[in-house]
């Protein structure tokens, strides 16, 4: 599996490679969930919880996000519509 960095900032596959948005990367590489979510960088907000797999981070994150947005999402199913995102077994990045 890629590194959480790698698979938050990730942008698309090429191949059995993830494609990481590179100066992404390095600018909020150590933010928590949280924080980037404060920061509007809802899809990578959301990445960064659904990579942790940890329940209350995607509470929080949830109703931080409803809350701003106005939205009623609940699921970690219903974000990884939303988002496109979903946890994909990844040996390799490819930065950008």
């Amino acid at each position: 599996m890629i590194s959480r960095e790698d698979f938050v900032f990730t942008i698309g596959y090429e191949g059995d490679q993830a494609v990481v948005d590179g100066k992404a990367k390095a600018r909020y590489a150590k933010l928590g969930t949280m924080e980037l979510a404060r920061a509007g960088l809802f899809r990578a907000a959301f990445a960064s919880a659904l990579y942790d797999g940890d329940q209350a981070k995607l509470d929080e994150f949830a109703a931080y996000y409803n809350g701003v947005s106005g939205a009623a999402y609940r699921s970690a199913e219903e974000f990884s519509r939303l988002f496109g995102i979903k946890k994909e077994e990844v040996r390799k990045a490819l930065v950008l």
